[in-house]
């Protein structure tokens, strides 16, 4: 079966995301290790990585990732905004590093009106840097998400990701994270067991499906090829339940972390509720 979870709030310290992890009764999160709204990022304290080490390991070191930056974008053509993007995604794999979180999910990038092939090689080479950049000991690895193709970002089409991944001098750490809502706004369906096999058979065959390393569950507010990214909770929006029980029940994504990234209240009720759905669609 796959570990469902949640993407999980951090207040009152990094440490915390277990205890609301095993509140909704997950098997996986993801977290923001600093504001993903702000350039300035404050360093990490040993005490912080140690509280965080500490419930890692009391919690039987389930999966984690690390969503970076909505600020970051690699596929700029705008030199300032390149060196801060490099800058905070090195950043953001040193503080992984320490936390000893093994993956962080990116979204590739918008190329600004430039054209998807500059984009990408902008992609490439800020992505590369930003590696470097955060030494040779670090061997955190990053996930490419899949977006909607909303305006001129990049990573809406599975060819777009596949390109950046060989051409990255680095391509043995990077991944995918794919996110349902994203594909099926970019125009991949997964409703009908016929289309939901033709869209894995794609991502099979031009991303390969080894790289395939995360789900984000989301449900979609809007209509397949829509290009427009609104999360839904599972079952009400357009992909609907027999989306979801497709992939939960591939035998090929049966270990797999899969996290929610809907909308909930600090009680964290519609995780809840969210994550209850899943499993009931699970085959026994």
């Amino acid at each position: 079966m796959p570990f469902l979870g949640a993407h999980t709030s951090v207040a009152g310290g990094l440490y915390k995301a277990f205890e609301r992890m095993k509140r909704i009764g997950g098997e996986a999160l993801q977290i923001f290790t600093r504001n993903q709204r702000q350039w300035k990022a404050t360093p990490l304290g040993q005490e912080e990585i140690d509280s965080f080490r500490k419930m890692l390991l009391r919690h039987g070191t389930p999966f984690v990732a690390s969503h970076s930056s909505y600020l970051i974008n690699l596929g700029t053509w705008k030199e300032e905004l390149a060196k801060r993007s490099v800058k905070a995604l090195s950043e953001e794999l040193q503080r992984c590093f320490l936390l000893g979180i093994p993956w962080i999910v990116i979204h590739p990038g918008s190329h600004g009106g430039r054209g998807v092939d500059e984009g990408i090689a902008n992609i490439v080479t800020n992505l590369d840097s930003a590696i470097r950049l955060a030494g040779d000991d670090n061997q955190v690895g990053i996930l490419l998400e899949t977006v909607a193709g909303q305006g001129t970002s990049i990573g809406g089409k599975f060819e777009e990701l596949a390109e950046i991944m060989d051409r990255s001098d680095f391509g043995q750490r990077l991944g995918v994270c794919v996110d349902t809502c994203h594909i099926f706004a970019a125009g991949y369906d997964i409703r009908e067991e016929d289309a939901y096999m033709e869209t894995v058979d794609m991502l099979d065959e031009i991303i390969g499906l080894e790289n395939v390393r995360l789900f984000h569950l989301n449900d979609s507010k809007k209509e397949l090829g829509s290009k427009i990214d609104r999360h839904e909770h599972i079952g009400k929006g357009q992909i609907g339940l027999s989306g979801f029980a497709n992939l939960l029940n591939d035998t090929r994504f049966r270990n797999h972390p899969m996290v929610l990234e809907t909308p909930k209240g600090k009680e964290m009720l519609e995780d809840i509720e969210n994550l209850k759905v899943l499993r009931s669609l699970l085959k026994k």
